[in-house]
C-alpha cells in the first residue's frame, strides 16, 4: 500500500516514488517469465475485498477477469479493496493500490500511471489484460472524480 506523504513532500511526489519503486523492482528481471511470476507474487499478498462487497455495483466491466473494486473514504483519503478470480490481474491491481491507494481524490485524479508504459507492461499485456487494466485505471479515477 501507498504510504502517506510526510515532511512536507506532497502525495504526487509519493506516487512517483511509488512508481520509480515498482521500476526499480521490475529492473532485477531480465525477462517477462520471471516479471510475471512477481506479479502473480505481488497479486497473492493483495488484500483481498469481503465476499459481500462483491457486488455487480463493484464489478469492473471491460475486464476479461471478474474483478471488483470498492472504495471507501477515510479521513479524506480514498481507501481501496479489490478482488479478481485471476492471477495476474491481482497482480496488476497489487501494483495500481501502491500507486491510488490512500491519496486525496484531487491527488489521484492527477496521477498519470506512468509506471505502467515504463516497465514494459503496455507492450507485454496481452490486449484483453491491457484492456482490463486501462478499465481499472479509470474506474479508480471515476471514484475519485466523483469524490470531488
Amino acid at each position: 500500500m501507498a504510504s502517506d506523504a510526510s515532511f512536507g513532500e506532497s502525495s504526487s511526489e509519493s506516487a512517483d516514488l511509488a512508481q520509480e519503486e515498482i521500476v526499480e523492482e521490475f529492473s532485477f528481471f531480465d525477462d517477462w517469465a520471471d516479471r510475471y511470476r512477481y506479479i502473480i507474487d505481488l497479486g497473492r499478498n493483495l488484500d483481498q475485498l469481503a465476499e459481500v462487497n462483491r457486488t455487480d455495483g463493484n464489478l469492473i466491466r471491460g475486464c476479461q477477469s471478474r474483478v471488483w473494486l470498492a472504495a471507501r473514504e477515510e479521513a479524506g483519503k480514498l481507501k481501496f479493496q479489490a478482488a479478481t478470480d485471476a492471477a495476474i490481474v491481482a497482480g496488476l491491481i497489487a501494483l495500481i493500490m501502491r500507486v491510488y491507494d490512500g491519496r486525496t481524490a484531487d491527488e489521484i485524479c492527477k496521477i498519470e500511471p506512468w509506471f505502467v508504459e515504463k516497465i514494459g507492461l503496455k507492450d507485454h499485456l496481452s490486449p484483453t489484460r491491457s484492456n482490463g487494466l486501462h478499465a481499472m485505471l479509470s474506474r479508480i479515477h471515476g471514484i475519485a472524480e466523483a469524490a470531488l
